[in-house]
């Protein structure tokens, strides 16, 4: 049993992984779309990807102020490629994300941007993300850097965290922004709140016909869910998740039917007895089919045990958002059920093919 609970395991702790990754990747994603203050969020029809800059006009931005029930449309301005950030300890230069906004304008919701606001009015300043890789410098509590060449004075810090595209982040004032870019940038996300008591969906379809075809306008919930379909089925990551959780169910089957197939070879004697006995075929197979779901069990559950101590450690190195959550338990059931009964339908014919004449 513990011969057969390690191999099973080995699988099952092979897909929880891979499953657990790409949760991670997804939930780093959308972690800034979840952290803006806005019920409808508009962007470039043409982006297809929300860490892409494609800005459009801040003109649009006007029209969607004067749409009955808009309460307020806030600019934000973002960048992925163009700001290069100095670590203040070593001099090395990384690549960062940037955000930049209106101080009198908050767009976003987390409590650390929002307290330290006020500081941002004044220019070169910034508010570093104090759960960057370390490697950048960003939690060394250091008061100045350098960003595109710029000295800049560190006023704050937030906790963000990294994703798999971007290492780490700093917010800045829309003019610093402007300035550290080298010229006027244009509105790369638009922040719409809704009045108090206005449908959302009434608003969104009046907001769509009253800007251009050339912008877009999605719900918070329709931004996460459009990143999903373009992480899940255009980038590399989403396939590159979903290949190694086939590949640990593959190995999990082919592990559980060697253990299947072995067991029923040494007891084939007893099967074959009972079907001498008068037992039917179908109390034979659920014999079978509960012992792999046994065998199932007892896999699931130490490599359960053990990813949930390869999540922390994993997490807390990488600076990722790896948790358990029960979609993941369910899945991983699901699938370490999936694999050992698939295996033991596959083994069984043994068992339903034994004549008692044979066997002794």
């Amino acid at each position: 049993m513990l011969r057969s609970a390690g191999g099973i395991g080995f699988a099952v702790l092979l897909m929880l992984m891979q499953l657990g990754f790409e949760q991670a990747f997804f939930e780093s994603a959308f972690a800034v779309i979840r952290g803006l203050d806005g019920d409808i969020l508009l962007q470039s029809a043409h982006k297809y990807q929300f860490a892409t800059r494609d800005p459009f006009p801040r003109t649009n931005l006007d029209k969607a102020r004067d749409v009955p029930g808009v309460a307020s449309a806030r600019p934000l301005y973002a960048d992925w490629f163009n700001f290069f950030w100095k670590n203040p300890i070593d001099g090395k230069i990384f690549l960062v994300r940037a955000f930049g906004f209106d101080p009198d304008a908050p767009v976003f919701t987390f409590p650390d941007v929002n307290s330290d606001r006020d500081k941002l009015k004044e220019p070169n300043t910034v508010l570093v993300d104090r759960r960057a890789r370390r490697f950048l410098g960003m939690d060394s509590g250091a008061a100045e850097a350098e960003l595109n060449g710029t000295k800049v004075k560190i006023v704050g810090g937030f906790a963000l965290g990294p994703d798999f595209q971007s290492d780490g982040t700093v917010i800045m004032s829309d003019r610093t922004f402007a300035s550290l870019l080298r010229g006027p940038p244009g509105v790369d996300v638009g922040v719409v709140k809704v009045k108090s008591g206005e449908d959302p969906a009434a608003v969104q379809q009046s907001l769509r016909k009253a800007l251009p075809e050339t912008v877009a306008v999605f719900t918070k919930q329709q931004l996460i869910g459009f990143e999903r379909k373009f992480q899940a089925d255009v980038s590399s990551a989403g396939p590159i998740f979903a290949m190694g959780t086939i590949v640990g169910f593959v190995v999990g089957m082919l592990i559980s039917y060697q253990v299947t197939y072995t067991d029923l070879s040494d007891q084939l004697p007893q099967y074959a007895t009972l079907k001498a006995m008068g037992y039917r075929t179908g109390y034979l197979l659920r014999v079978v089919f509960e012992q792999a779901a046994f065998n199932a069990l007892a896999g699931w559950v130490p490599a359960l045990l053990l990813s949930l101590l390869l999540y922390y450690a994993i997490g807390r190195l990488a600076l990722l958002p790896l948790h358990m959550s029960m979609r993941l338990m369910l899945v991983s059931l699901g699938l370490t059920l999936g694999m050992c009964l698939i295996s033991a339908a596959i083994a069984v014919r043994r068992v339903i093919t034994a004549d008692p004449a044979e066997v002794f």
